[in-house]
């Protein structure tokens, strides 16, 4: 699959890098935590012949900055609708996973109106607990101290499913060279950032544009159960489960991924 050349803007106080490839209406797609837009380049090739697909790295990401203090919703948000304005993109479907899919509640808060469509892939609605956000925090403070690599290792078994990790090295090894563009400041922030993030049950109950929300039947981080939670308050919205897939389920099972976001996307009205 080509790959146009990467765009660097300003977004705040950080620099945003994000790839288009494809040709045809415009379909944003947001990888998750601690990812970069690599995680999507398998499922594109099947939507960039008849889609403009924008893939960026979210602040604090791959080969964009992460800017002063922890790496907000809000930051987030502002970013997207910066890569959108300047791709020249309107209003187009969004599709994120995890921590995308934490910025495109924020996204809808802020910017209704310039979304078509929305597609919420292994992520959850409500805010962390105490437990987890205190964990989050330590999670920030350790790796400042002690470096990145032991908490990218024990991030793997939270992230890929037991199918993935026992049968697809290839993949293991893809996710670990993604994390490792991360700085400690860089996980650090994304981390802090997601401790703050609101309660965004309510703002479910809002939404009113065709939603396809995703699990994988192995996710133990925002398994079958968050995903039904999110489908119960979210009229009219599609859910899907992919098998032998874990948290990162569009990279550990593409193919599936590819289908279900093709049909999602090729059965929506023109936007």
């Amino acid at each position: 699959m080509e790959r146009t050349s990467s765009r660097r803007i300003k977004s705040g106080d950080a620099e945003i890098v994000y790839w288009v490839t494809g040709d045809g209406p415009a379909v944003v797609l947001l990888h998750p935590f601690p990812a970069n837009h690599e995680f999507w380049l398998p499922v594109t090739n099947l939507l960039a012949g008849t889609y403009r697909i924008l893939l960026p790295d979210l602040r604090g990401h791959g080969e964009s900055s992460v800017g002063e203090g922890p790496a907000t919703m809000e930051k987030h948000a502002a970013d997207i609708a910066r890569v959108m304005d300047d791709a020249g993109v309107g209003r187009a479907p969004l599709i994120g996973v995890s921590i995308g899919g934490y910025a495109l509640f924020e996204f809808w808060r802020q910017h209704k109106g310039r979304v078509a469509a929305l597609g919420f892939c292994n992520t959850k609605a409500p805010a962390d607990s105490v437990e987890a956000r205190n964990a989050r925090l330590q999670a920030a403070k350790d790796v400042l101290g002690r470096g990145t690599e032991s908490f990218f290792e024990s991030m793997i078994p939270k992230l890929l499913g037991k199918t993935t990790r026992e049968t697809r090295p290839d993949l293991v090894d893809g996710v670990l060279r993604m994390m490792r563009k991360m700085s400690a400041e860089d996980v650090a922030q994304v981390q802090r950032g997601m401790a703050e993030r609101p309660d965004s049950v309510e703002t479910l109950k809002t939404i009113n544009v065709p939603t396809l929300i995703v699990s994988g039947d192995e996710d133990i981080l925002t398994g079958v159960n968050e995903a039904e939670l999110m489908h119960h308050h979210l009229a009219g919205s599609q859910m899907r489960v992919i098998p032998k897939a874990g948290h990162y389920s569009p990279w550990e099972q593409s193919e599936s991924a590819r289908i279900l976001l093709r049909q999602f996307l090729d059965g929506l009205s023109g936007w």
